[in-house]
């Protein structure tokens, strides 16, 4: 009977354990600005373990350093609420270092919690692509005229906004292949040129576009990424996902021409998309503005290569950048098609030349679905104002509390 209670008792014990246990965060910081580093410099990172935002004592730390030298250390420490964990390291040449740290218990197991993932730079001003196919230009300008045969027709179907002061319409635009298909939105009564016009663009994925109720002043077309229906339940899109939709433009055979990748059909999409919108009777004929995160930053920055009336480009996270380079020059990857030589056509790095409107960047120095370096590649190739904000802590879909950001920027 003693044994029983011995053994209940402690079962509460972990039980109560377990109830309490807080919220555990990682926070880190560099000894400086960690985009301004030297080449060979050394780099110090504190990593604190907290629990509700408190520093704890116990578990135990091990970190990964990896960095586009090719170079990785590991090590560990226990953590010591009165003594941050301390990483020292450095690199040689133009790139980025990342750190990675996770915690694990008594048991070995690992702490549910965010691992910290940051990093930091030398030279970024440095750090260059490959070079872009020399027929970049003439393959854009026979899709597009390709484009230019199927007549810039829609048919729209009026649906609830949610908002009794927006109109909002799904649309299918004929296209090659398959349509633009998405939510257009606008304010109701609007006048003749009065309006600017805005075009959203999804990550990777398989749904439905988003309505914008909240459009009262301006044209906003949201499209979904492969010209498939809208508005339908999630069972639909999970089937789509798991059958003919799964690991779409993931194919190295397709990749190995552009005329056969995935992405032409996007791309063709996102061009019709713009003229579609340019040709409605409200838009002021002024300012039009696309946006996007992840596989949306990556299309949203083509748009803007493609179309010389964008007047603002908002790139989140923007996906697949500098393609080719993390093979050619080894540096780290990311979550990515493999290397193939068709989607040299479709890297936004080579898109970003001709592009001549405002573009804003968001990026992760811990995001190794789009690594730094790739982000650094599009901003050395933008030839317009631009601004590339890097936050400290900040993975492909998390964000560390009180990060730091680092801001590159020609707008000032």
């Amino acid at each position: 009977m003693l044994k029983k209670f011995t053994l209940t008792l402690s079962f509460l014990f972990v039980l109560t354990l377990s109830v309490m246990a807080g919220e555990y965060t990682f926070y880190a910081e560099t000894d400086k600005d960690p985009i301004t580093y030297a080449p060979g410099e050394e780099m110090t990172f504190t990593v604190t373990l907290l629990e509700d935002g408190k520093a704890i004592s116990g578990p135990t730390l091990k970190w990964t350093r990896r960095g586009d030298d090719g170079l990785t250390e590991n090590g560990e420490a226990v953590a010591d609420a009165e003594k941050p964990l301390v990483i020292k390291t450095k690199i040689s040449e133009p790139g980025f270092v990342h750190i990675n740290v996770r915690a694990f218990d008594a048991d070995g197991k690992a702490i549910q919690m965010a691992p910290f993932d940051g990093g930091a730079g030398v030279r970024l001003d440095e750090i260059k692509g490959c070079d872009e196919p020399a027929d970049f230009d003439e393959f854009w300008a026979k899709q597009k005229a390709r484009l230019a045969k199927v007549p810039l027709h829609a048919e729209m179907v009026e649906v609830d906004s949610g908002n009794p002061n927006v109109l909002c319409y799904d649309v299918k635009i004929d296209c090659i292949g398959m349509p633009v298909s998405g939510y257009f939105c606008k304010p109701k009564n609007a006048k003749e040129k009065s309006l600017p016009a805005y075009v959203s663009f999804h990550g990777y994925g398989v749904g439905s576009a988003n309505k914008a109720p909240w459009a009262k002043d301006r044209l906003h077309l949201d499209i979904n990424a492969h010209g498939i229906i809208n508005g339908q339940p999630k069972e639909f899109y999970d089937e789509m996902r798991s059958t003919t939709l799964k690991g779409y433009a993931f194919s190295t055979e397709e990749n190995s021409k552009p005329e056969t990748c995935y992405f032409l059909g996007m791309m063709l999409r996102l061009i019709r998309a713009m003229e579609w919108i340019k040709s409605q009777p409200e838009w002021n004929g002024e300012v039009l503005v696309v946006s996007g995160g992840s596989q949306g930053g990556f299309q949203c920055l083509s748009a803007a290569g493609l179309d010389p009336d964008v007047t603002e480009c908002n790139a989140n996270v923007p996906w697949c950048l500098d393609l080719e380079s993390h093979t050619a020059k080894n540096r780290l990857n990311g979550w990515r098609p493999d290397w193939a030589p068709g989607l040299a056509y479709f890297d936004p790095t080579f898109h970003a030349k001709r592009i001549k409107c405002k573009v804003t960047i968001f990026a992760g120095l811990g995001d190794y679905v789009c690594p730094p370096s790739g982000q650094m590649v599009l901003y050395n190739n933008l030839n317009c104002p631009k601004k590339l904000t890097f936050s400290q802590g900040r993975t492909h879909g998390y964000q560390m509390q009180n990060g730091s950001q680092s801001v590159l920027t020609n707008m000032e």
